[in-house]
């Protein structure tokens, strides 16, 4: 049964979709699976291409997935840059061994240049003065061999895009024989550029990119089905460490970067968050103490975390992990508010402290283990992968839709579920330390009064 629904082939290196890849890129097929319900997952696909292309000569072929949001890319992007260029080939192929003896990395790939010989034109300004040739003019002239001179530009009728027009040489007249023959007017009429150009054959240069004002060229990679591209990088990062590259400078951009950065935002979010709770709970209860305590339930519910994407086989990722610890932040601390209100209205009534904290948990056991429950329970669907399909009328797990969700609502059942449990037992306890705490801390006051009360009324009877 076939697991392909289209093909597109696209090749040529003019195509704008290939503006961000390798230079010797010739071609791209994207190909589009039927139904994930009709075929196999995609992971065991994509090896086989690999596996069945490995034995074509002459080509290289890399079967990756779609990307769907950011990262963009590969998920491993090495830059390397000097101010010597010439280190920069050198410390590219000394990088990819290192990669190659770590091991885990597939498709690797980087942005020198493709082997080749460009021949360059060196100008002998005084020969060239001497005949009184104009090397702007020289430049056109070349330019008619080569690309062409650009005149203008149009747009078609039946075009969404401007078409250039260019002028140049026929393509039988565009040799390097006939580049040598060349001839521009001058002052002494037509002169053969030979009298004053010199061709010198170098390595082809390819396209240059620079950072910084220095010359850059990047490595790139995917990691082996069942790895994780941080361990990966950490393992690089580990093996490159011991490595001389003199004169050569590298970082780590790509997923790495981008996790980074989304880490240094979901930190800043999260602090924001945690201090606007703060500032309302010690207004609304007047105590420090109380205000904490609420907060509390964030740290409890960090295990709880950790709990639910191990019991899921889920890995922590800063975003999805990272926006379901921000998410929890504000659903735990609603068990504590219920507590601990509770609490407050029953000393208010002037009940004992221990007294007050029973009937707390007693009557408030119930809605805490309701509210945590049915949330968790809403959840479930996404943490074990459901899809329902109304129109279908068709129950289904482990669509490609629901692996986005998985990690995130993991997070958050698992977080709950555990620091209910622990708010349920902790809370109370802590509610009765803080009051024993009170009372000593009042009593010690006491003694403290009445011990420099005494003292003071012996010096003034001395």
């Amino acid at each position: 049964m076939p697991e392909f629904e289209t093909l597109y082939v696209r090749t040529g290196t003019t195509n704008i979709m290939f503006q961000d890849m390798a230079e010797d890129v010739i071609g791209v097929i994207q190909v589009e699976f039927i139904d994930w319900q009709q075929r196999r997952p995609a992971a065991q696909i994509l090896a086989e291409v690999r596996e069945r292309t490995a034995d074509i000569p002459g080509i290289v072929i890399e079967a990756r997935e779609q990307q769907q949001g950011p990262p963009s890319g590969k998920p491993i992007d090495i830059e390397v840059t000097s101010r010597d260029p010439s280190r920069l080939a050198p410390a590219i192929e000394r990088i990819r061994e290192v990669m190659a003896d770590v091991g885990g990395f597939t498709d690797v790939e980087d942005s020198r240049p493709l082997p080749g010989i460009e021949w360059g034109l060196q100008v002998d300004r005084q020969a060239a003065a001497r005949y009184g040739a104009d090397v702007a003019l020289l430049g056109n002239a070349v330019q008619l061999m080569t690309g062409g001179i650009l005149i203008s530009e149009y747009r078609p009728d039946d075009a969404d895009d401007e078409v250039e027009i260019r002028v140049r040489f026929p393509a039988d007249s565009r040799s390097l024989e006939q580049l040598a023959n060349l001839r521009v007017p001058t002052e002494r009429g037509q002169v053969p550029i030979g009298n004053f150009v010199r061709f010198e054959p170098q390595p082809q240069t390819g396209v240059i990119e620079r950072s910084g004002g220095q010359r850059v060229l990047n490595i790139l990679a995917d990691v082996e089905e069942g790895l994780l591209p941080d361990n990966q990088v950490q393992r690089l990062q580990a093996a490159l460490a011991e490595v001389d590259l003199p004169g050569v400078e590298y970082r780590f951009r790509g997923e790495l970067e981008d996790q980074e950065e989304a880490g240094r935002f979901l930190s800043i979010a999260f602090l924001i968050a945690i201090g606007l709770m703060t500032l309302l709970l010690v207004t609304q209860f007047n105590s420090i103490y109380q205000a904490l305590l609420v907060l509390s339930a964030i740290v409890l519910s960090t295990a709880g975390v950790l709990l639910g994407l191990l019991v899921s086989a889920q890995p922590f990722g800063v975003v999805m992990s990272g926006m379901g610890i921000i998410a929890l932040a504000g659903i735990v601390v609603n068990n504590n508010i219920i507590l601990i209100d509770t609490y407050n209205e029953l000393r208010g009534r002037g009940l004992r402290a221990r007294e007050a904290i029973l009937r707390t948990g007693a009557q408030r056991l119930r809605p805490v283990l309701l509210t945590a429950f049915t949330t968790v329970l809403g959840l479930l669907p996404m943490v074990i992968g459901m899809n329902i399909d109304l129109i279908g009328r068709e129950v289904s797990f482990g669509a490609p839709s629901t692996q986005w969700w998985t990690q995130l609502s993991s997070t958050i059942a698992g977080g709950l579920s555990f620091a209910t449990v622990l708010t349920l037992l902790l809370t109370p306890c802590l509610l009765m330390i803080g009051v024993n705490s009170g009372r000593r801390l009042r009593r010690r006051r006491r003694q403290l009064s009445v011990a420099w009360g005494r003292r003071f009324q012996r010096q003034e009877t001395d």
